[in-house]
Protein backbone atom coordinates (compact mmCIF):
# COMPACT_ATOMS: atom_id res chain seq x y z
CA UNK A 1 0.00 0.00 0.00
CA UNK A 2 1.05 3.39 -0.69
CA UNK A 3 0.71 4.74 2.87
CA UNK A 4 3.08 2.55 4.54
CA UNK A 5 7.27 2.88 3.50
CA UNK A 6 8.46 0.02 1.70
CA UNK A 7 10.62 -1.48 4.53
CA UNK A 8 7.51 -3.14 6.11
CA UNK A 9 10.12 -4.72 8.75
CA UNK A 10 11.33 -1.72 9.33
CA UNK A 11 7.53 0.26 10.55
CA UNK A 12 6.72 -2.90 12.40
CA UNK A 13 10.22 -2.98 14.14
CA UNK A 14 8.95 1.05 14.73
CA UNK A 15 5.44 0.22 16.07
CA UNK A 16 6.65 -2.87 18.25
CA UNK A 17 8.31 0.32 20.62
CA UNK A 18 4.94 1.62 21.21
CA UNK A 19 3.49 0.90 24.01
CA UNK A 20 -0.22 1.38 23.16
CA UNK A 21 -1.64 -1.61 20.98
CA UNK A 22 -1.45 -0.67 17.14
CA UNK A 23 -3.91 -2.27 14.47
CA UNK A 24 -4.55 -1.39 11.15
CA UNK A 25 -7.05 -2.68 8.48
CA UNK A 26 -7.97 -1.52 4.94
CA UNK A 27 -10.67 -0.87 2.74
CA UNK A 28 -11.43 -4.89 2.79
CA UNK A 29 -11.02 -4.76 6.81
CA UNK A 30 -7.87 -6.94 6.76
CA UNK A 31 -5.55 -6.61 9.29
CA UNK A 32 -2.30 -5.02 7.81
CA UNK A 33 -0.60 -3.96 11.07
CA UNK A 34 -0.56 -5.73 14.61
CA UNK A 35 2.33 -4.50 16.77
CA UNK A 36 3.98 -6.18 19.83
CA UNK A 37 1.67 -4.45 22.51
CA UNK A 38 -1.17 -5.16 20.66
CA UNK A 39 -0.78 -9.33 20.79
CA UNK A 40 -0.54 -8.90 24.82
CA UNK A 41 -3.20 -7.01 24.94
CA UNK A 42 -5.68 -8.86 22.88
CA UNK A 43 -3.42 -12.79 23.84
CA UNK A 44 -3.89 -13.32 20.13
CA UNK A 45 -0.68 -13.71 18.30
CA UNK A 46 0.49 -11.28 14.79
CA UNK A 47 0.18 -14.33 12.36
CA UNK A 48 -3.25 -15.46 13.86
CA UNK A 49 -4.66 -12.06 12.39
CA UNK A 50 -2.53 -10.76 9.62
CA UNK A 51 -4.29 -10.70 6.50
CA UNK A 52 -7.94 -11.41 8.03
CA UNK A 53 -11.03 -9.62 8.52
CA UNK A 54 -10.94 -7.57 11.86
CA UNK A 55 -14.54 -9.04 12.12
CA UNK A 56 -13.40 -12.41 12.04
CA UNK A 57 -9.94 -12.74 13.47
CA UNK A 58 -11.10 -11.93 16.96
CA UNK A 59 -14.04 -13.71 16.63
CA UNK A 60 -16.77 -10.92 16.50
CA UNK A 61 -15.87 -6.77 15.33
CA UNK A 62 -12.97 -5.88 18.17
CA UNK A 63 -14.88 -2.08 17.17
CA UNK A 64 -18.09 -3.90 18.81
CA UNK A 65 -19.96 -2.88 15.88
CA UNK A 66 -19.16 1.37 16.28
CA UNK A 67 -17.36 2.05 13.33
CA UNK A 68 -18.28 2.82 9.70
CA UNK A 69 -16.47 -0.39 8.31
CA UNK A 70 -19.65 -2.46 10.00
CA UNK A 71 -20.54 -1.97 6.51
CA UNK A 72 -19.54 -1.21 3.29
CA UNK A 73 -16.56 0.80 3.11
CA UNK A 74 -16.66 4.54 3.82
CA UNK A 75 -15.22 7.06 0.97
CA UNK A 76 -14.78 9.50 4.34
CA UNK A 77 -13.87 9.34 7.76
CA UNK A 78 -14.59 11.03 10.78
CA UNK A 79 -11.71 10.10 13.77
CA UNK A 80 -12.83 8.30 16.60
CA UNK A 81 -12.24 7.99 20.46
CA UNK A 82 -14.66 5.98 22.74
CA UNK A 83 -14.51 2.96 25.30
CA UNK A 84 -14.40 -0.17 24.47
CA UNK A 85 -14.68 -3.44 26.30
CA UNK A 86 -13.51 -6.63 24.76
CA UNK A 87 -12.81 -10.13 25.42
CA UNK A 88 -8.85 -11.56 25.03
CA UNK A 89 -8.52 -14.78 23.23
CA UNK A 90 -8.34 -16.77 26.68
CA UNK A 91 -11.73 -14.95 27.70
CA UNK A 92 -10.56 -12.06 29.89
CA UNK A 93 -12.42 -8.90 29.78
CA UNK A 94 -10.98 -6.20 29.73
CA UNK A 95 -11.99 -2.17 28.98
CA UNK A 96 -9.89 -0.29 26.67
CA UNK A 97 -9.36 3.41 25.18
CA UNK A 98 -9.22 2.77 21.20
CA UNK A 99 -8.47 6.08 18.94
CA UNK A 100 -9.08 5.35 15.67
CA UNK A 101 -7.97 7.89 12.56
CA UNK A 102 -8.44 7.11 8.69
CA UNK A 103 -5.20 6.32 6.51
CA UNK A 104 -5.43 8.18 3.06
CA UNK A 105 -3.26 7.97 -0.23
CA UNK A 106 -1.22 10.50 -2.10
CA UNK A 107 -4.72 11.63 -3.79
CA UNK A 108 -6.82 11.86 -0.05
CA UNK A 109 -8.97 8.99 -0.69
CA UNK A 110 -9.62 6.97 2.11
CA UNK A 111 -7.39 3.52 2.01
CA UNK A 112 -8.07 2.02 5.85
CA UNK A 113 -7.48 3.11 9.43
CA UNK A 114 -5.45 2.81 12.03
CA UNK A 115 -6.41 2.44 15.83
CA UNK A 116 -4.35 3.03 19.42
CA UNK A 117 -6.01 0.47 21.89
CA UNK A 118 -4.90 1.64 25.47
CA UNK A 119 -5.66 -0.75 28.56
CA UNK A 120 -7.45 1.04 31.04
CA UNK A 121 -8.92 -1.80 32.69
CA UNK A 122 -6.90 -1.11 36.04
CA UNK A 123 -8.13 2.81 35.91
CA UNK A 124 -11.66 1.62 35.93
CA UNK A 125 -11.25 -0.68 39.01
CA UNK A 126 -8.73 2.12 40.86
CA UNK A 127 -11.01 5.17 39.90
CA UNK A 128 -13.72 3.30 42.74
CA UNK A 129 -11.39 3.72 45.52
CA UNK A 130 -10.85 7.46 45.55
CA UNK A 131 -13.13 9.82 45.66
CA UNK A 132 -13.22 10.12 41.56
CA UNK A 133 -16.48 8.18 41.34
CA UNK A 134 -19.94 8.18 43.36
CA UNK A 135 -21.28 4.76 41.09
CA UNK A 136 -21.01 3.35 37.59
CA UNK A 137 -23.39 3.48 34.45
CA UNK A 138 -26.16 5.49 35.99
CA UNK A 139 -26.16 3.15 39.38
CA UNK A 140 -25.21 5.34 42.78
CA UNK A 141 -23.16 3.64 45.19
CA UNK A 142 -19.29 2.76 46.75
CA UNK A 143 -19.68 0.79 48.80
CA UNK A 144 -17.39 -2.59 48.11
CA UNK A 145 -20.97 -4.66 47.35
CA UNK A 146 -21.68 -2.23 45.14
CA UNK A 147 -17.99 -2.16 43.42
CA UNK A 148 -18.51 -6.04 43.07
CA UNK A 149 -21.55 -5.66 41.10
CA UNK A 150 -19.79 -3.41 38.42
CA UNK A 151 -17.27 -5.79 37.84
CA UNK A 152 -19.55 -8.43 37.58
CA UNK A 153 -21.76 -6.02 35.23
CA UNK A 154 -18.31 -5.30 33.02
CA UNK A 155 -17.75 -8.97 33.08
CA UNK A 156 -20.93 -10.44 31.57
CA UNK A 157 -21.69 -7.57 29.79
CA UNK A 158 -18.97 -9.05 27.32
CA UNK A 159 -21.28 -12.03 26.14
CA UNK A 160 -25.16 -12.92 25.13
CA UNK A 161 -25.44 -15.40 27.95
CA UNK A 162 -28.86 -14.96 29.80
CA UNK A 163 -28.52 -12.97 33.06
CA UNK A 164 -30.95 -13.57 36.48
CA UNK A 165 -30.82 -10.79 38.60
CA UNK A 166 -32.32 -11.04 41.74
CA UNK A 167 -33.03 -8.61 44.78
CA UNK A 168 -35.14 -7.09 46.68
CA UNK A 169 -38.32 -4.62 45.14
CA UNK A 170 -37.07 -1.62 44.79
CA UNK A 171 -33.00 -2.08 45.07
CA UNK A 172 -32.45 -1.36 41.31
CA UNK A 173 -32.66 -4.45 38.90
CA UNK A 174 -33.53 -2.81 36.46
CA UNK A 175 -30.64 0.08 36.12
CA UNK A 176 -28.54 -3.21 36.52
CA UNK A 177 -29.88 -4.59 33.32
CA UNK A 178 -29.72 -1.34 31.58
CA UNK A 179 -26.23 -0.93 32.63
CA UNK A 180 -25.47 -4.67 31.25
CA UNK A 181 -26.69 -3.16 28.13
CA UNK A 182 -25.10 -0.32 27.66
CA UNK A 183 -21.77 -2.28 28.77
CA UNK A 184 -22.53 -4.27 25.93
CA UNK A 185 -21.85 -4.64 22.16
CA UNK A 186 -25.48 -4.23 21.57
CA UNK A 187 -25.56 -0.77 23.85
CA UNK A 188 -26.78 1.17 20.08
CA UNK A 189 -29.65 -0.84 19.86
CA UNK A 190 -32.41 -1.11 21.73
CA UNK A 191 -32.94 -1.63 25.18
CA UNK A 192 -36.64 -2.84 25.90
CA UNK A 193 -37.88 -3.58 29.11
CA UNK A 194 -41.19 -5.58 30.34
CA UNK A 195 -42.72 -5.63 33.76
CA UNK A 196 -44.07 -8.98 33.39
CA UNK A 197 -46.33 -8.50 36.84
CA UNK A 198 -48.28 -5.12 35.41
CA UNK A 199 -50.09 -6.94 32.71
CA UNK A 200 -53.51 -8.82 32.50
CA UNK A 201 -52.72 -12.15 31.76
CA UNK A 202 -54.52 -12.00 28.44
CA UNK A 203 -51.96 -9.30 27.32
CA UNK A 204 -48.67 -10.72 28.41
CA UNK A 205 -48.27 -12.62 25.18
CA UNK A 206 -49.20 -9.86 22.58
CA UNK A 207 -46.86 -7.80 24.63
CA UNK A 208 -43.99 -10.16 24.32
CA UNK A 209 -44.62 -11.82 20.53
CA UNK A 210 -47.00 -9.36 18.67
CA UNK A 211 -50.38 -9.92 17.49
CA UNK A 212 -51.50 -9.53 13.54
CA UNK A 213 -54.70 -7.62 12.62
CA UNK A 214 -57.73 -9.56 13.88
CA UNK A 215 -56.10 -11.81 16.03
CA UNK A 216 -58.69 -11.06 19.09
CA UNK A 217 -61.19 -8.32 19.76
CA UNK A 218 -59.43 -4.77 19.50
CA UNK A 219 -56.42 -5.98 17.39
CA UNK A 220 -57.22 -3.83 14.60
CA UNK A 221 -53.85 -3.86 13.31
CA UNK A 222 -50.51 -5.90 13.33
CA UNK A 223 -48.77 -4.70 16.31
CA UNK A 224 -44.33 -5.78 17.07
CA UNK A 225 -44.44 -7.32 20.49
CA UNK A 226 -41.20 -6.86 22.51
CA UNK A 227 -39.25 -9.19 21.33
CA UNK A 228 -39.28 -7.79 17.81
CA UNK A 229 -39.04 -4.16 19.23
CA UNK A 230 -35.66 -5.42 20.93
CA UNK A 231 -33.80 -7.07 17.79
CA UNK A 232 -30.17 -6.90 17.97
CA UNK A 233 -30.69 -5.32 21.12
CA UNK A 234 -31.94 -6.60 24.66
CA UNK A 235 -35.04 -7.39 25.91
CA UNK A 236 -35.55 -6.85 30.27
CA UNK A 237 -38.29 -9.13 31.67
CA UNK A 238 -38.85 -8.06 35.11
CA UNK A 239 -40.71 -9.90 37.64
CA UNK A 240 -40.23 -13.08 35.47
CA UNK A 241 -41.64 -15.60 38.01
CA UNK A 242 -44.95 -13.86 37.39
CA UNK A 243 -45.63 -15.33 33.62
CA UNK A 244 -48.37 -17.62 33.37
CA UNK A 245 -47.08 -21.29 32.99
CA UNK A 246 -48.50 -21.13 29.29
CA UNK A 247 -45.99 -18.29 28.56
CA UNK A 248 -42.86 -20.13 30.17
CA UNK A 249 -43.01 -22.98 27.92
CA UNK A 250 -43.19 -20.02 24.62
CA UNK A 251 -40.56 -18.13 26.41
CA UNK A 252 -38.09 -21.38 26.61
CA UNK A 253 -38.84 -21.96 22.90
CA UNK A 254 -37.90 -18.77 22.00
CA UNK A 255 -34.51 -19.20 24.10
CA UNK A 256 -33.67 -22.20 22.45
CA UNK A 257 -34.21 -21.17 18.65
CA UNK A 258 -35.08 -17.24 18.81
CA UNK A 259 -38.17 -18.01 16.81
CA UNK A 260 -41.39 -17.48 17.84
CA UNK A 261 -45.02 -16.81 16.43
CA UNK A 262 -47.23 -13.57 16.90
CA UNK A 263 -50.81 -14.13 18.36
CA UNK A 264 -53.08 -15.21 15.73
CA UNK A 265 -50.51 -15.19 13.18
CA UNK A 266 -48.74 -18.18 10.48
CA UNK A 267 -45.66 -16.63 9.75
CA UNK A 268 -42.09 -17.57 12.46
CA UNK A 269 -40.24 -14.26 13.46
CA UNK A 270 -36.68 -14.76 13.92
CA UNK A 271 -34.84 -12.12 16.27
CA UNK A 272 -31.49 -11.47 17.69
CA UNK A 273 -32.23 -10.72 21.26
CA UNK A 274 -30.06 -10.89 24.55
CA UNK A 275 -32.34 -11.74 27.25
CA UNK A 276 -31.94 -10.15 30.58
CA UNK A 277 -34.46 -11.04 33.38
CA UNK A 278 -35.23 -10.14 37.06
CA UNK A 279 -37.11 -11.24 40.28
CA UNK A 280 -37.70 -10.70 43.85
CA UNK A 281 -38.52 -13.94 43.93
CA UNK A 282 -36.51 -17.03 45.03
CA UNK A 283 -37.14 -18.67 41.21
CA UNK A 284 -35.93 -22.39 43.15
CA UNK A 285 -38.47 -22.80 45.47
CA UNK A 286 -40.59 -21.75 42.80
CA UNK A 287 -40.02 -24.46 40.71
CA UNK A 288 -39.77 -26.89 43.99
CA UNK A 289 -43.74 -25.00 44.20
CA UNK A 290 -43.88 -26.01 40.93
CA UNK A 291 -44.94 -22.83 39.87
CA UNK A 292 -42.29 -22.09 37.32
CA UNK A 293 -40.44 -24.26 34.85
CA UNK A 294 -37.27 -25.94 36.06
CA UNK A 295 -36.06 -26.09 32.48
CA UNK A 296 -37.13 -21.93 31.51
CA UNK A 297 -35.11 -21.29 35.44
CA UNK A 298 -31.84 -23.25 34.06
CA UNK A 299 -32.45 -21.43 30.82
CA UNK A 300 -32.69 -17.99 32.05
CA UNK A 301 -30.17 -17.74 35.31
CA UNK A 302 -26.91 -18.40 33.32
CA UNK A 303 -25.44 -15.97 34.84
CA UNK A 304 -26.97 -15.16 37.94
CA UNK A 305 -25.91 -11.51 40.09
CA UNK A 306 -27.58 -10.78 43.27
CA UNK A 307 -28.09 -6.90 44.05
CA UNK A 308 -27.33 -5.99 48.09
CA UNK A 309 -30.64 -4.70 50.20
CA UNK A 310 -30.14 -0.88 50.84
CA UNK A 311 -29.95 -1.98 54.73
CA UNK A 312 -26.42 -3.66 53.55
CA UNK A 313 -24.59 -0.69 52.13
CA UNK A 314 -25.65 2.18 54.27
CA UNK A 315 -22.98 3.94 53.93
CA UNK A 316 -24.10 4.42 49.87
CA UNK A 317 -27.26 6.57 51.79
CA UNK A 318 -25.38 9.75 51.95
CA UNK A 319 -24.54 9.14 48.42
CA UNK A 320 -28.33 8.57 47.21
CA UNK A 321 -29.87 11.27 49.00
CA UNK A 322 -27.18 13.85 47.04
CA UNK A 323 -28.46 12.33 43.71
CA UNK A 324 -31.69 12.71 44.44
CA UNK A 325 -31.41 15.97 45.85
CA UNK A 326 -29.71 17.33 42.46
CA UNK A 327 -32.17 15.35 40.53
CA UNK A 328 -35.02 17.42 42.12
CA UNK A 329 -32.50 20.41 41.26
CA UNK A 330 -32.22 19.91 37.78
CA UNK A 331 -36.11 19.79 37.22
CA UNK A 332 -36.29 23.21 38.95
CA UNK A 333 -37.54 21.91 42.45
CA UNK A 334 -36.38 23.86 45.56
CA UNK A 335 -32.69 23.15 47.08
CA UNK A 336 -32.96 21.11 50.30
CA UNK A 337 -29.89 19.37 52.86
CA UNK A 338 -30.75 16.85 55.62
CA UNK A 339 -29.76 17.31 59.15
CA UNK A 340 -26.76 14.82 60.36
CA UNK A 341 -29.91 14.01 63.17
CA UNK A 342 -32.13 12.73 59.95
CA UNK A 343 -29.41 10.86 58.21
CA UNK A 344 -28.46 9.35 61.82
CA UNK A 345 -32.26 8.38 61.67
CA UNK A 346 -32.30 6.61 57.93
CA UNK A 347 -29.12 4.89 58.57
CA UNK A 348 -30.98 3.33 61.53
CA UNK A 349 -33.85 2.34 59.69
CA UNK A 350 -33.95 -0.72 57.65
CA UNK A 351 -35.27 0.21 54.14
CA UNK A 352 -37.87 -2.12 53.26
CA UNK A 353 -38.31 -0.61 49.79
CA UNK A 354 -34.63 -0.07 49.23
CA UNK A 355 -33.53 2.93 47.28
CA UNK A 356 -36.99 3.35 45.49
CA UNK A 357 -38.30 3.94 49.23
CA UNK A 358 -35.27 6.22 49.77
CA UNK A 359 -36.31 8.44 47.12
CA UNK A 360 -39.82 8.67 48.13
CA UNK A 361 -38.48 9.65 51.50
CA UNK A 362 -36.51 12.78 49.59
CA UNK A 363 -39.67 13.82 47.85
CA UNK A 364 -41.37 13.22 50.86
CA UNK A 365 -39.44 16.25 52.43
CA UNK A 366 -39.15 18.19 49.58
CA UNK A 367 -42.84 18.46 49.86
CA UNK A 368 -42.96 18.79 53.57
CA UNK A 369 -39.81 20.46 55.04
CA UNK A 370 -41.11 24.30 55.28
CA UNK A 371 -36.94 25.45 55.83
CA UNK A 372 -33.89 24.84 53.98
CA UNK A 373 -32.34 21.87 56.33
CA UNK A 374 -34.64 18.80 56.92
CA UNK A 375 -34.87 17.35 60.17
CA UNK A 376 -35.88 14.08 61.68
CA UNK A 377 -39.51 15.53 61.79
CA UNK A 378 -39.60 16.03 58.06
CA UNK A 379 -39.06 12.39 57.51
CA UNK A 380 -42.07 9.74 56.24
CA UNK A 381 -43.72 8.74 59.55
CA UNK A 382 -42.95 4.93 59.05
CA UNK A 383 -38.93 5.77 59.03
CA UNK A 384 -39.58 7.58 62.33
CA UNK A 385 -41.79 5.47 63.77
CA UNK A 386 -39.58 2.11 62.65
CA UNK A 387 -36.76 3.72 64.80
CA UNK A 388 -38.53 4.64 67.57
CA UNK A 389 -39.81 0.75 68.18
CA UNK A 390 -35.88 0.11 67.63
CA UNK A 391 -34.93 1.24 70.81
CA UNK A 392 -32.94 4.59 71.78
CA UNK A 393 -30.61 6.28 69.10
CA UNK A 394 -27.07 5.51 69.44
CA UNK A 395 -25.27 7.73 71.54
CA UNK A 396 -24.86 11.06 70.00
CA UNK A 397 -21.47 11.76 68.28
CA UNK A 398 -19.13 14.62 69.61
CA UNK A 399 -18.09 15.65 65.89
CA UNK A 400 -21.98 15.37 64.42
CA UNK A 401 -23.09 17.48 67.34
CA UNK A 402 -20.71 20.35 67.00
CA UNK A 403 -21.40 20.52 63.22
CA UNK A 404 -25.29 20.68 64.27
CA UNK A 405 -24.16 23.32 66.46
CA UNK A 406 -22.49 25.22 64.10
CA UNK A 407 -24.87 25.11 61.14
CA UNK A 408 -27.69 26.15 63.81
CA UNK A 409 -25.30 29.30 65.46
CA UNK A 410 -25.27 27.44 68.57
CA UNK A 411 -29.05 27.60 69.51
CA UNK A 412 -29.30 23.85 71.13
CA UNK A 413 -33.05 24.15 70.65
CA UNK A 414 -33.08 24.28 67.27
CA UNK A 415 -30.00 21.87 67.06
CA UNK A 416 -31.85 18.57 69.17
CA UNK A 417 -34.64 19.00 66.54
CA UNK A 418 -32.47 18.40 63.72
CA UNK A 419 -30.13 15.88 65.30
CA UNK A 420 -33.89 14.13 66.41
CA UNK A 421 -33.19 14.00 69.85
CA UNK A 422 -35.01 16.31 73.04
CA UNK A 423 -33.46 19.33 74.28
CA UNK A 424 -32.90 17.38 77.43
CA UNK A 425 -31.04 14.49 75.91
CA UNK A 426 -28.49 17.29 73.97
CA UNK A 427 -28.38 19.23 77.40
CA UNK A 428 -27.38 15.85 79.40
CA UNK A 429 -24.39 15.15 76.02
CA UNK A 430 -23.02 18.62 76.50
CA UNK A 431 -22.86 18.80 80.17
CA UNK A 432 -21.31 15.14 80.10
CA UNK A 433 -18.46 16.22 77.36
CA UNK A 434 -18.04 19.28 79.29
CA UNK A 435 -17.34 17.05 82.21
CA UNK A 436 -15.08 15.06 80.59
CA UNK A 437 -12.69 17.36 78.93
CA UNK A 438 -12.43 19.79 82.49
CA UNK A 439 -11.89 15.97 84.13
CA UNK A 440 -8.74 15.73 81.18
CA UNK A 441 -7.21 19.05 81.90
CA UNK A 442 -7.29 18.39 85.21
Amino acid sequence: METFPKDQKHLEQILDYLPDGIICHDRERRIICFNRAAEALTGYARQEVLGRDCHEAFGRPFCGNQCSFCGQAPDTWTNLNYPLNIVTKTGEPKQVQMAVVGMTDAEGRLVGVLATVRDITSLVGLKFWTEEATGFAGIVGRDPKMVQIYRQIQQVAEHDYPVLITGETGAGKELVAAAIHSESRRHRSPFVPLNCGALPEGLVESELFGHVKGAFSGAVRDKKGRFELAHGGTIFLDEVAELPKNLQVKLLRVLEDCTFMRVGGETPVTVDVRVLSATNRDLKREVEKQRFREDLYYRLNVVPLKLPALRERQTDIPLLLAHFLAQAGNRGQRTLSFSPGAVDLMGRYPWPGNVRELQNAVHYALAGCQGEVAGAEDLPQEIRRSSASRGPAPKLNPAVVAATLKQCGGNKVKAAKLLGVGRATLYRFLVSQEASLSHQEG
